[in-house]
C-alpha cells in the first residue's frame, strides 16, 4: 500500500470541544493550521469517554470493548489510588505505532497513554509513580525510551514542575520541538493535558480553561514553527484533535456508600475495602457495576432502577453488562450507568450517597468541577479533527466521523494496515497518491 505522507504528526489536545472551535478560528497558530485543513467539527468520541479508552481506540480503530482498554484505572477496590492502564499489554491487537515500526519507520510518543513499555523509538510514555517508594523520572525512564528520556529531562527538565500543569505540556512541547528537528520520526504521537486539567479544576467555560487554549496555541505554533525550521513542514502531515469533550457538574454521587450500606461492601478499621460483591467502577460521566455472584447482581438490579425513577438521584439510564458491549464498552460489567448532566460518579465510600459539590471539595481534590466519560450521545459533546498537508485534501469539512475512524485513517496515510478495524477509513480527507 502506498504511503501518502512522509511523516505524520498527532497531536491530542485533551479535552478539546467542537464548541472550542470558535475560539481556535481566532488564535493565530490554530486560525493557520485551520486555513485549507480538512476539518470535522463533529467527532463522535466512544464509550466510556475517558482518556485511555480514548487514546487507545485513536491507534487501533477499535472500540474499547475490542481492544481492551474499558476504563482509565484498573479494578482494584483495595487500593487507594489505583493503577492506571498505562502498558501497552492492556491494548489487544495492534496499533499504529507497532505497524509503523514494522515497517522500518521512525516512531516518537510523548506522553500519549497506553504506550508504557511499548517499542517505540523515542518514548516518553505517560505513566505516574504511585506508590510511596517510587520516584516520578525513574518510574518514566524505566518504561520508555532511557536515553531520549535522559536527554529530554537534562535539556527541558527545569520547565516542569513535577507532573503539575500547564508546566508539564510546556515541557512536552519543547522535547516535540528538539524531537522534531534532531530525530525526525516518521510518526510523532503528542498527548497535552493542560486544557483537560483545568476543566476539571474550574469548569468548562472557566477563565482557566479559555487561558490553556490560548497556551496551547501559543506551543501548536512552536511546534509548526519546528517544522518549518527543520524542513519537515511540507512533507509532513499535521493532525490536531481531541478525545472528548466534557460537562460541568454540581453533584457527586456516591453508589458504593449505597453498596456498603447495603452489605455489598465490607470495610476495615482504615475504612478500606476489606472484601465486596459488588462495586462501582467510576468513569466520572458515567460507570460501572461490578459484581462477584447472582444474587448480589439481582440485589444491585434492583437498587439502580429504584434509583433511575428519581431523576434527582442522578441516574439517567442503566444498562446490563451485554447492553454496554453494543455500545462498545465493558461486556464483563454487570451494569453500567449513565449521569444526568449535572452529576458525576465517584467511588468515594465515605458519607452520604450523594454530595453537593463546592470550591473548597475542589481545592482538597476531593471533587472537580466537571467531568468527561459519558455517553457519546450527550448532547453538545462531540469532539474535533483537523488534519493539514502532505495526503490531506484542503478546505474539505466532514459532517460526521468517529473517534475510531482516525486509525485506519493514519494508517493509509503511512501505508499501513490495522486489519479489521471497528471504524473505518475517512476518504472524503485523503488525496490520491
Amino acid at each position: 500500500m502506498p504511503r501518502l505522507t512522509d511523516h505524520l504528526l498527532v497531536l491530542s489536545f485533551d479535552c478539546l470541544s467542537s464548541l472550542d472551535l470558535p475560539m481556535l478560528e481566532t488564535l493565530p497558530h490554530f486560525k493557520e493550521l485551520l486555513d485549507k485543513a480538512a476539518i470535522c467539527r463533529n467527532v463522535e468520541t466512544v464509550y466510556p469517554s475517558v482518556t485511555y479508552p480514548c487514546h487507545a481506540s485513536i491507534v487501533t480503530g477499535n472500540l474499547p470493548k475490542r481492544h481492551g482498554v474499558v476504563t482509565n484505572t484498573l479494578l482494584q477496590p483495595n487500593r487507594l489510588s489505583p493503577d492506571w492502564y498505562w502498558h501497552r499489554r492492556h491494548i489487544k491487537g495492534t496499533t499504529l505505532y507497532d505497524e509503523a515500526k514494522k515497517a522500518g519507520m521512525l516512531t516518537a510518543a510523548l506522553l500519549w497513554p497506553v504506550t508504557a513499555k511499548a517499542r517505540i523509538d523515542y518514548h516518553m510514555p505517560e505513566i505516574f509513580s504511585n506508590r510511596p517508594w517510587h520516584h516520578q523520572i525513574a518510574v518514566s525512564i524505566m518504561n520508555g525510551s532511557k536515553r531520549y528520556q535522559i536527554e529530554m529531562n537534562n535539556k527541558f527538565g527545569h520547565l516542569r514542575n513535577g507532573v503539575a500543569q500547564p508546566e508539564l505540556d510546556d515541557f512536552v512541547t519543547a522535547s516535540t520541538v528538539h524531537t522534531i528537528k534532531t530525530k525526525r520520526p516518521n510518526l510523532m504521537l503528542v498527548h497535552l493535558v493542560d486544557l483537560d486539567t483545568q476543566r476539571h479544576h474550574h469548569g468548562f467555560s472557566s477563565e482557566e480553561a479559555h487561558a490553556a487554549i490560548h497556551r496551547h496555541d501559543r506551543r501548536l505554533g512552536e511546534i509548526l514553527s519546528a517544522l518549518k525550521d527543520s524542513g519537515m513542514y511540507e512533507q509532513t502531515t499535521i493532525v490536531a484533535l481531541g478525545d472528548h469533550s466534557s460537562l460541568d457538574h454540581s453533584k457527586a454521587v456516591k453508589l458504593n456508600v449505597l453498596l456498603k450500606d447495603s452489605g455489598l461492601i465490607q470495610l476495615n478499621g482504615r475504612g478500606m475495602v476489606k472484601d465486596w460483591r459488588a462495586y462501582c467502577k467510576s468513569n466520572d460521566g458515567s460507570a460501572y457495576i461490578y459484581v462477584k455472584d447472582e444474587q448480589a447482581k439481582d440485589k444491585v438490579r434492583a437498587l439502580l432502577h429504584s434509583l433511575a425513577v428519581n431523576e434527582n438521584n442522578g441516574i439517567e439510564f442503566v444498562l446490563e453488562g451485554a447492553e454496554a458491549g453494543l455500545r462498545g464498552a465493558d461486556e464483563h460489567a454487570a451494569f453500567m450507568v449513565e449521569a444526568r448532566r449535572g452529576f458525576y460518579f465517584t467511588e468515594h465510600l465515605d458519607g452520604e450517597p450523594m454530595d453537593i459539590i463546592t470550591a473548597e471539595d475542589v481545592v482538597a481534590g476531593k471533587y472537580t468541577h466537571a467531568s468527561h466519560g459519558y455517553s457519546p450521545e450527550k448532547q453538545d459533546y462531540s469532539t474535533v479533527f483537523i488534519a493539514k498537508g502532505k495526503g490531506i485534501r484542503p478546505n474539505v469539512e466532514i459532517e460526521h466521523m468517529r473517534l475510531i475512524d482516525e486509525g485506519p485513517t493514519f494508517a493509509r496515510l503511512l501505508g499501513l494496515d490495522l486489519g479489521k478495524t471497528d471504524g473505518k477509513l475517512v476518504e472524503g480527507i485523503l488525496k490520491s497518491k
